[in-house]
Order: C-alpha cells, then structure tokens, then sequence
C-alpha cells in the first residue's frame, strides 16, 4: 500500500525541538525513557542537582515524537503523552514537533512500530562499538515514509486503535479472570476441612541428574526438562538439550503423564518454585536434570490435576520460596518441600476441584489467545496499510 503514496523525508514534516534547561538545585525533574519495540514513552525516574550528572535537560511537549538514539534499532519510538507534561529528557531523547497540517503523530508513531523499519534503522546505526550504535537526528530527518493524505492517516490511526482498545480490553479481562483463579485456587487448596498430611505422603518426589561433562555423550542420549523449560504453569520446549541417561535412569527419572515439574531454585525470587505439569508432550523417554524436582501423584492418594493445582498455589502463595534455603541463589530441597503441609481432600472432592480450575485455566488461556490472535491482526493491518518492505528501505 505504502508505494502508492509519495515518499517524503522526515526533515519535511518534523522539527526537532531542543528546550533547553539548566538543573537547580533543589528541584526535582521527572525523566521520561522510551520503551523497546514500540511500547512508547514512560516515566523513568525522578532526580535532582545531587542525584543528576547531566547538567542540563530538556523540556517535552505532549503530542512530540520521541526516541531513543542507542536503542533507536530495538523499536525505542514513541509520543509524549499529555500526561508526561512538565516532564525532562536527557540528550539521548531527540524530540520533535509536526507538521500537523500534513502529518499526523499518531501516524507517524505507527510507521516506527514496524519490526522491518527496526531493522533497518539497525543496520544503518552507527557508533565506536555495536552496543554504543545511535540512529543520529541527521539519519532520521532524512529517513523517507510513505505519506497518505491527512485523512487517511487518521482513518488507519482510528482503525489500528479500536483493534488497540480491544486488546487492552482482552488483557484486562485475561488479568481480571487470573486474579480471579488465584483466589480460588487458593480457597480450593487452604479449605480447612481437609486433614493436613505431609506433602511426601501425598505425592512421590524425585530430583534429576547433575549435568556433568561425561553425559555429553554416550549410547543413551535422551531429551531432558531444566528450568529453563518451567515458566509459570507452562512449559516451553523450544530448547530441549540432551545428555546420557542409562537405561536404569531412564525408568528412574523418566517422565509420566502428569507429572508435576517444580523449579528448584534461581537467583530471581519470582522464579523460585515454578511449576508446569508434563503431559507427553514430547516422545519418550524424556527425563528430568537437578534443577527440578519432580512430583508425582500417589495412586489412590491424590490424581495429578491436583498435584497440579497444589503446586501453582504453592508458587502464588510464596509457600515453595518460604522453604527455600540459601542467600542470593534461592533453593527449594526435596527434603523441605516433602515437609510441606498438604489439605487432602478425598478423590473425589479433588477431581470436582480441578473440573472448576481446569475450567478457569481454559477460560484464562482462551482469553490470552484471543488477544495474542488480535496482535497478529495488528501487525497484518500495519503491513496492508503503512508497511514499508525491505527494498524501499534499501536492506
């Protein structure tokens, strides 16, 4: 679409704004940054003479194009918006006022959330090394776009942003519908009226096999789970690695369908005790490393939808972080977490409970798909109607 409208250098339609202004001390000055890709403009921090080695700032306007000169190639574009007004940037923030009777600023905030411009704009950075690489003022201002008429700039702006509103409204209804199942999750699992066991009554518990340099090669190479494939309830399986197991470990340390798979331990807190139940995903044998603990359910105790839905709230609750030992690298040992108090409801009750979560969870990931369905639209709607391919920018 974008080849059949002119192409116009920015220098044509934009001017860069400089307002100047000398730090006091005693006044504090909010700093704005510039999200990477596209994510726009934000409140940084807040600092003053003392806190401050610039010595001077500069004061933005709303309704001014922004971006970021070393991340320029990363999709750090964005607007000032009315309510960064009296706000502060330092000299790697350009700004820049409209031509508004022939270009629109949410338009031209479109055109910079294209991946190809991004990397276009990293190619043609500059610098002494990769990572101190600026897109200059120079190379944008002559930086060609396609320019529409006035009013079919507004006219995609007011398209892309209804699909925008319904994406805000699909993530707000998907955080909503998350709150809403930690809440039960957690009334479902603490409910007093079940007897407390520990939890290695109610589950079997196993830990993997160090990762050590002779099981790099051998006759029996088999797929493994590390941390890095646990996130939060889900299991990414991108970059499974391999290493030898016997035919002994193979059995011993194999995964089963149901499986529980808990995150032993992290330098971050937030990723201390995630857990993601293993569902054959892969073929067998598939076994696990150290760095998780494997729970599985005992038959005629417990069915593994509720191993499942005891460990998530195990993780929302920070029960799995308060039995982790260590200082800055957090780690949950088999022997803590089968000390653990568990509320056993009868087999029954626990498959009426995980029939309501697994409900929510369906209903939760439905949501999230929509929305990320409606990114995929937006990114289509871009293409069919200001995209830029990569000939026309000379990559």
């Amino acid at each position: 679409m974008s080849s059949a409208w002119p192409h116009v250098a920015l220098a044509e339609l934009v001017a860069q704004r400089r307002d100047a202004v000398k730090i006091e001390s005693g006044v504090e000055y909010r700093l704005l940054g510039v999200r990477l890709y596209g994510a726009g403009a934000f409140h940084r921090q807040t600092v003053t003479r003392e806190t401050s080695k610039a010595t001077t700032l500069y004061r933005v306007v709303p309704g001014q194009f922004i971006y970021n000169r070393l991340f320029a190639g990363k999709g750090s574009f964005g607007l000032v918006l009315p309510e960064f007004a009296g706000a502060f940037v330092s000299n790697e923030f350009p700004l820049f006022d409209m031509d508004t009777e022939r270009l629109s600023a949410e338009y031209l905030n479109l055109y910079f959330q294209q991946r190809p411009v991004w990397n276009y704009v990293e190619a043609v950075s500059t610098g002494t090394t990769a990572s101190r690489n600026r897109w200059k003022e120079s190379q944008l201002l002559a930086h060609q776009i396609p320019l529409p008429p006035l009013s079919v700039q507004q006219r995609i702006v007011e398209v892309i942003g209804a699909v925008d509103d319904q994406i805000t409204a699909l993530d707000a209804e998907a955080a909503a519908l998350a709150a809403v199942l930690r809440r039960r999750r957690a009334d479902l699992i603490t409910d007093d009226s079940s007897e407390a066991v520990k939890a290695e009554h109610a589950f079997d518990f196993s830990t993997g096999v160090r990762r050590t340099p002779d099981r790099a090669t051998g006759p029996y190479m088999t797929p493994y789970l590390r941390s890095a494939n646990v996130g939060y309830g889900t299991l990414d399986l991108s970059d499974v690695l391999e290493m030898n197991y016997d035919p002994a470990e193979r059995k011993r340390f194999g995964l089963q369908y149901g499986d529980v798979v808990v995150s032993e331990g992290s330098a971050s807190a937030n990723a201390v005790g995630m857990p993601a139940i293993w569902r054959d995903e892969l073929p067998a044998p598939v076994c696990t490393q150290m760095t998780l603990l494997r729970l599985r359910a005992r038959e005629g105790v417990c069915i593994p939808e509720f191993v499942f839905h005891w460990s998530m709230w195990a993780y929302e609750s920070r029960a799995f972080l308060d039995v982790a030992g260590g200082t800055n690298i957090k780690h949950i040992s088999a022997k803590r977490a089968k000390g653990m108090a568990v509320r056993l409801p009868s087999l029954g009750r626990q498959r009426e409970m995980a029939a309501e979560l697994d409900a929510m969870e369906s209903a939760l990931a439905a949501t999230r798909a929509e929305a990320a369905r409606l990114r995929e639209v937006r990114v289509g709607l871009l293409e069919r109607t200001i995209g830029i391919e990569s000939a026309e920018l000379g990559v």
